[in-house]
């Protein structure tokens, strides 16, 4: 029984450190880029678009189509990012735990 209660209070330290890292998230900035960084575009760690940037050079309305395709380069790049450093803070949060493979967190 002894080895239960401990891992209770070990499941219970991580889902307090597990929302303290949540809070955090929205903190995390991470920026994706596209057209050799003409294009980017920033997000937090919820995955919440916070802003893009585009070249001035890039805004020409014949070139709408490519514009287009450039910022979604940028915002599937950053959105890849953030995944890589969300599952990095999680896999370091619950390190020592055990968890079987293909356990993902958060929930």
């Amino acid at each position: 029984m002894k080895n239960l209660g401990n891992m209770m209070k070990q499941v219970q330290d991580m889902q307090n450190r597990m929302a303290e890292m949540q809070e955090k998230l929205v903190e995390l900035e991470v920026s994706g880029s596209s057209g050799a960084g003409m294009v980017q575009a920033t997000l937090n760690g919820k995955n919440e678009l916070k802003r893009i940037k585009i070249d001035p050079s890039l805004i020409v309305p014949a070139e709408a189509e490519v514009l287009e395709d450039l910022i979604v380069a940028a915002i599937n790049d950053a959105k890849t990012k953030v995944d890589a450093e969300v599952q990095a803070k999680v896999s370091a949060l619950t390190g020592g735990l055990g968890l079987p493979p293909g356990f993902k967190l958060p929930f």
